[in-house]
């Protein structure tokens, strides 16, 4: 199972790339296995300033549909707009293509409470 050591992750199985003030967030490769064959991605929540674990969006696989959770307070600043045409990316590069959104964090210090890698691995017992 592919988990960057590079990015940051929650417990809801979304994983964060910091970059100065923005953060860029998608779901986990664990994620993606465990949903199946994604069909849709909905953010309607673009240009919205959210809460950290605010919905920010759902993921719609063949079978089911789950909440997308915010990893962080802050501004929805894009959304991937490439998924719309090409659910499928979140299954086939969730760490590259298939990126879901860029916040503008409003909240620095939320970044300590995300999980590192090897945390994440343990959460998953990979």
């Amino acid at each position: 199972m592919n988990i960057p050591s590079n990015l940051k992750y929650t417990k809801d199985h979304e994983w964060v790339l910091i970059d100065g003030d923005i953060a860029t967030v998608g779901i986990t490769d664990f994620a993606q296995k465990e949903l199946g064959d994604i069909v849709y991605v909905e953010v309607e929540t673009l240009d919205q300033t959210l809460d950290k674990d605010e919905v920010f969006g759902t993921v719609e696989a063949v079978k089911t549909v789950s909440d997308l959770f915010l990893p962080m307070s802050g501004e929805i600043i894009e959304f991937n707009e490439e998924l719309e045409r090409n659910p499928e990316d979140v299954n086939s590069d969730p760490y590259g293509k298939g990126w879901m959104v860029k916040i503008k964090i409003s909240n620095a210090a939320e970044v300590e409470e995300l999980l590192s890698s090897d945390a994440y691995k343990q959460l998953i017992g990979a």
